[in-house]
């Protein structure tokens, strides 16, 4: 967990669940829970006066969506990180969300240290799916048509086939025996995505990849 405190608020219309999870979260050091509302109107009005780090955002609310609420949060404070609060289910939502500026997606039902591991990545830069969540949400990726490639940081097409191989969750001994190449080659082609992409793990790679438009979900 980071040194600092994080500041976080909890945008959903249950009250019951908000005062819960506000309650486990508070029990945690470094974690400092500054407000809970109740829709996205009054988290757009809190905005405008208070400090906020992360923010754990339903996406179905009465009035404004969490889609919408994200996009115009971002608006006004773009280093927000966005946690998505998830139902299964909700997997329509997923890629609006994603192409909204949210950076991680956690279930209602996931266990505290999955939600408190949601928040330390997020707050460091990176992208987080619960586990469960990851699966369900990859297993329908499809390739899009790759432009040919402009720029020497540009993935190429084996890569980008390589790309939605990882994202569904494939090792790299199997995505070698599905592609019918050596392991090696699939060693050194996730390599180079790695370093093209900047990313660190599979959730950065699946952020990446939608919002490249290299995949469809």
């Amino acid at each position: 967990m980071a040194e600092k405190n994080i500041n976080i608020a909890l945008v959903d219309d249950h009250t019951l669940f908000r005062t819960g999870l506000r309650g486990l979260l508070s029990m945690r050091e470094g974690l400092n829970v500054v407000a809970d509302v109740g829709s996205g109107e009054e988290f757009l009005e809190l905005l405008q006066t208070t400090s906020v780090d992360v923010v754990f955002m339903d996406i179905s609310m009465p009035g404004i969506s969490g889609v919408e609420t994200t996009r115009r949060a971002l608006v006004q404070s773009p280093n927000l990180r966005v946690i998505a609060l998830s139902m299964y289910g909700d997997d329509h939502y997923y890629k609006l969300m994603l192409e909204s500026g949210a950076s991680g997606f956690v279930l209602k039902d996931s266990d505290i240290e999955e939600v408190y591991a949601a928040v330390s990545a997020v707050a460091e830069g990176d992208s987080y799916f619960s586990e469960a969540l990851l699966g369900s949400f990859t297993r329908n990726m499809s390739r899009l048509a790759v432009p040919e490639a402009s720029s020497e940081d540009a993935l190429s097409d084996r890569e980008v086939e390589i790309l939605l191989e990882v994202c569904r969750g494939l090792s790299n001994q199997e995505i070698a025996d599905k592609l019918f190449i050596s392991k090696r080659t699939v060693d050194k082609h996730r390599a180079n995505i790695l370093e093209k992409t900047g990313c660190k793990n599979t959730a950065n790679l699946v952020v990446y990849a939608i919002k490249n438009h290299l995949v469809e979900i």
